[in-house]
């Protein structure tokens, strides 16, 4: 039998009740997972996995990936799973359905999360498209390339624009150390 690529709220709430050592992974952005997080989470993100090849880990603890709703921890799932972690799924519906079950969240500085600032950005570049189209008939293009761009985005399941705002000094916080937040990930022994 096949395990589970993903699992709901519930089923990750008796796992790490049940189950010493799970680990509760969020790739979210760290400006993400600084203004709301699982208690007992760590943050690994997803940009950092992407950056690693080669992953191995020297423990079989299960491993659950959280994010905003669960499209970026099912991609840092594909990327992992030839890193050796036999039990890695998904939690349904990321830290949103977390959240609306009445699980606990621990909450931090407030930054945004990334659909809202990709919401805010492109809304921004189609606006000045169509505002700039007024002197510049040519500008006009750019509201249509962004329409483009999430077109495509959704299609694919996908996004260039939250990306490139992931590096922004916004989505960082300055204990941001690669090799660190993989340990969460990867060593036998959990801090």
């Amino acid at each position: 039998m096949t395990a589970p690529s993903s699992i709901d709220v519930a089923a990750a709430r008796k796992l790490v009740a049940t189950t010493p050592g799970t680990r509760l992974i969020d790739v979210r952005t760290p400006g993400e997972f600084a203004a709301a997080h699982i208690p007992g989470s760590r943050s690994v993100p997803l940009d950092l996995l992407r950056a690693k090849s080669g992953l191995t880990v020297d423990h079989s603890d299960p491993v659950v990936l959280v994010c905003r709703s669960g499209a970026r921890a099912e991609e840092a799932r594909g990327l992992l799973a030839t890193a050796g972690i036999d039990q890695l799924v998904v939690l349904d519906g990321g830290i949103e359905a977390w959240e609306r079950t009445g699980a606990p969240v621990k909450r931090g500085a407030g930054k945004w999360a990334m659909e809202r600032q990709v919401r805010l950005t492109a809304g921004s570049l189609v606006l000045t498209g169509i505002l700039g189209s007024l002197v510049a008939p040519k500008m006009k293009w750019l509201a249509g390339a962004i329409g483009a761009g999430l077109t495509y985005s959704a299609l694919s399941n996908t996004c260039a624009m939250a990306r490139v705002l992931s590096m922004l000094p916004y989505n960082r916080t300055p204990e941001q150390d690669g090799p660190a937040l993989l340990e969460a990930l990867t060593s036998s022994a959990q801090r």
